[in-house]
C-alpha cells in the first residue's frame, strides 16, 4: 500500500494517477458529492464519478424506475422496473466500485429537507428535470458556499455551467424565470454527453484545476454536433444572490 491506497486501488486508478498523481487521486477519494436526481443526467454523472474513485456519492431521488426511463437512464435496467431509482442506481455503483461509499436518499427534495440532504458535501450536482427544485438547490448552495454544477437537456440539446457562490453568476442570475413545465423529448446520448461534462467539471474542481465552466454557460447541439460557451454574469438585483435577497 502507498499512502492511504490499497494495491487494488492503485491498480484501478493507474491511468488517472499517471495524469494527476496520487495526491490528486487522494483528493477524489476524500470528496463527498451530492447528486440531485438519479435519472438521465444523474446516472452518467454518478457512474463516471464512481469509476473515478470519488469517495462518497450521495444520490437523492423520489421516483421509481419506469420503462419510459430506459432509453437514457443507463443505471436502470429492465429488471429494475418498479424499484426505487436510488436503490437501482446504488446497486450498480457499488458493483462498479466497491471502494466508493454510496448513500441512497429516496426522498423528494423540498424546503424542509434540502439543506440536510446536501449536508457537508463538497459539491452539489443538479441532475434534475424541473427548475423549482433547481432554484431551491441554488439557494442551498449559496447559503452553504458549496459549488453547484448545473446541467439540463431537451431533445438533442443540452446545457451546463458551474456556479461558484460569491464569485460567479448563480442559477437565478442566468435563468431569472423557470421555463414552462413540460414532458420534454429526450434522447439518451444527450443526457450522456451533458452528464459527462458535469462529471468532468466535478473532477476538475476537486483537483483544483483551471478551465471550469465558471462564468460560462455551455450549449450543446447534438443535431448539428456543435458546442459553444456563452459568458454569464452576476445580476446585482438577483433575488437569490443579489441585493433583492439581502433586502428580504
Amino acid at each position: 500500500m502507498t499512502g492511504s491506497f490499497r494495491e487494488s486501488e492503485l491498480s484501478r486508478y493507474d491511468r488517472q494517477i499517471l495524469l494527476f498523481g496520487e495526491e490528486g487521486q487522494e483528493r477524489l477519494k476524500a470528496a463527498k458529492i451530492f447528486i440531485a436526481g438519479a435519472g438521465g443526467l444523474g446516472c452518467p454523472v454518478a457512474l463516471y464519478l464512481a469509476a473515478a474513485g470519488v469517495g462518497e456519492i450521495r444520490l437523492a431521488d423520489c421516483d421509481a424506475v419506469d420503462r419510459t426511463n430506459l432509453n437514457r437512464q443507463v443505471l436502470h435496467w429492465e429488471k429494475d422496473l418498479g424499484r426505487r431509482k436510488t436503490d437501482s442506481a446504488a446497486e450498480k455503483l457499488r458493483l462498479l466500485n466497491p471502494d466508493v461509499r454510496v448513500t441512497d436518499l429516496p426522498a423528494t427534495i423540498n424546503e424542509a429537507n434540502a439543506a440536510a440532504l446536501v449536508g457537508d458535501a463538497d459539491l452539489i450536482i443538479d441532475a434534475l428535470d424541473n427548475f423549482e427544485t433547481r432554484y431551491l438547490l441554488n439557494r442551498v448552495a449559496l447559503a452553504k458556499g458549496i459549488p453547484f454544477i448545473h446541467g439540463a437537456i431537451r431533445g438533442f440539446d443540452g446545457q451546463a455551467t458551474t456556479i461558484i457562490p460569491g464569485k460567479t453568476a448563480c442559477l437565478r442570475c442566468i435563468f431569472p424565470r423557470a421555463p414552462p413545465a413540460e414532458v420534454f423529448p429526450a434522447v439518451g446520448v444527450t443526457a450522456g454527453i451533458i452528464g459527462m461534462i458535469q462529471a468532468n467539471e466535478a473532477i476538475k474542481f476537486l483537483l483544483g484545476m483551471d478551465g471550469l465552466l465558471a462564468g460560462r454557460l455551455l450549449i450543446w447541439s447534438g443535431a448539428t454536433t456543435e458546442m459553444e460557451s456563452l459568458p454569464v454574469e452576476r445580476h446585482p438585483d438577483c433575488q437569490d444572490c443579489g441585493a433583492a435577497r439581502r433586502e428580504r
